[in-house]
Parts: C-alpha cells; structure tokens; sequence
C-alpha cells in the first residue's frame, strides 16, 4: 500500500468528501484504512462491569484506501504517491512537486 500510518489523507469522495485527517490504522489485507475523524458511526455500548457506563459512543470505521490522497507537506495539496531510489532505498515522493513524504 501505498498510504501509511500517520499520513496526512484527503477524502476523495463519499460523505465525508473534503475531509482531511490522519491515519490511525492501514489494514493492507483488505485494504482499507481508518482516519481520525472521517466515516464516524454510532455504536451501543452496554455496561459489563459495576463501574464502567452504558451508552452510545461515536466510532471512526474504516474505509477503502482508494478513496484517499496523501496530502503533501510541502505543497498542501492532495496528491497521488510515487517513488524513487536514492542510495539504495526505496521513498515515496509527491507526484505534483517531488518532495519527500515522511
């Protein structure tokens, strides 16, 4: 995959289109990924021990990795995520201006 944990993303369409965020999980098996703030459900929770509370808490579910853009550091902007070998390593480069991405 080309997104990684801790990547500034832009969603690309759906609901929540515009948005931006960081990565907080990268499942590379089903690709998908979840962003801090973006795709949030409500779920139900029930008390189970004496002490803890009940309720409805808000939830950040995952989405498709193809929905999202890295946004780039340097130029602000969405873009999508090339690479380039120096000395022997592989790293990941802004298409639109070439800088690095962390």
């Amino acid at each position: 995959m080309r997104i990684k944990k801790g990547d500034n993303v832009q969603v690309l369409s759906g609901n929540d289109k515009g948005k931006k965020g960081e990565v907080l999980e990268v499942n590379p098996k089903t690709n998908k990924i979840v962003v801090k703030g973006v795709n949030i459900r409500k779920k139900h929770v029930k008390a189970r021990k004496p002490n803890e509370e009940s309720g409805i808490i808000p939830v950040e579910c995952s989405i498709p990795s193809s929905k999202v853009n890295v946004v780039c550091s340097k130029c602000g902007k969405a873009t999508k995520v090339g690479y380039s070998i120096e000395k022997d390593k592989k790293i990941r480069i802004c298409k639109k201006c070439g800088a690095k991405l962390k």
